[in-house]
């Protein structure tokens, strides 16, 4: 976009929406349209939404469920990069069946010990970490910058029982030392394949 044209269209957006739309807001949507798969990803929560009413504009309620929903939703797209092509169709039906609802519940606990207005400061970031990275994303407070949760992923081997990959996550409540179990899915006697490949 022409940069005149960019600066033209914030300060009349700014104008427009009295402060209700920020230009570096518009700025993200418009570089979003730019990023590249070498790019980490990083989705905010939902943005609140507003309805026009007898020529003012009202704040909708905040929905902590939907929030919960739309950021499951995206850790699901995570998880799944960073399955690969090759992990991903063997694991895919049990980890929806028995690891994604618990990453549920561990998300709808934790947002629970937010107020509504730190809740919508959550996001998830981070692109899955690839190879023999445990990584799979973070839930991090976007005002500071600060991690709350981080999921993982680890291939266990225990003797004569193939390989397993145990799901777990780590909370800032406890100086991410503790893992809080979210379930295992057997892989196979045979290595399974390096992440994201």
């Amino acid at each position: 976009m022409n940069k005149w044209l960019r600066k033209g269209l914030f300060i009349t957006i700014s104008i427009l929406t009295f402060g209700l739309v920020t230009p570096s807001q518009l700025n993200n949507q418009v570089n979003a349209e730019k990023i590249n798969e070498r790019d980490g990803f990083e989705a905010a929560a939902p943005e609140r939404s507003f309805i026009h009413s007898n020529d003012f504009l009202e704040e909708s309620e905040f929905n902590r469920e939907e929030f919960i929903h739309d950021l499951i939703k995206q850790a699901e797209i995570q998880s799944y990069q960073k399955f690969g092509t090759r992990i991903k169709p063997v694991i895919e039906d049990e980890f929806r069946e028995i690891i994604l609802p618990n990453i549920e519940k561990a998300l709808a606990q934790t947002a629970s010990q937010f107020s509504e207005e730190e809740v919508m400061n959550l996001i998830i970031t981070e692109q899955p970490g690839s190879g023999l990275s445990e990584k799979i994303f973070n839930i991090k407070d976007s005002v500071s910058g600060k991690d709350i949760l981080r999921f993982h992923i680890r291939r266990d081997n225990p003797p004569q029982a193939g390989y397993w990959f145990n799901f777990h996550y780590h909370t800032y409540f406890d100086n991410f030392q503790s893992h809080h179990e979210l379930g295992s899915i057997f892989w196979a006697k045979n290595t399974p394949p390096k992440w994201m490949s």
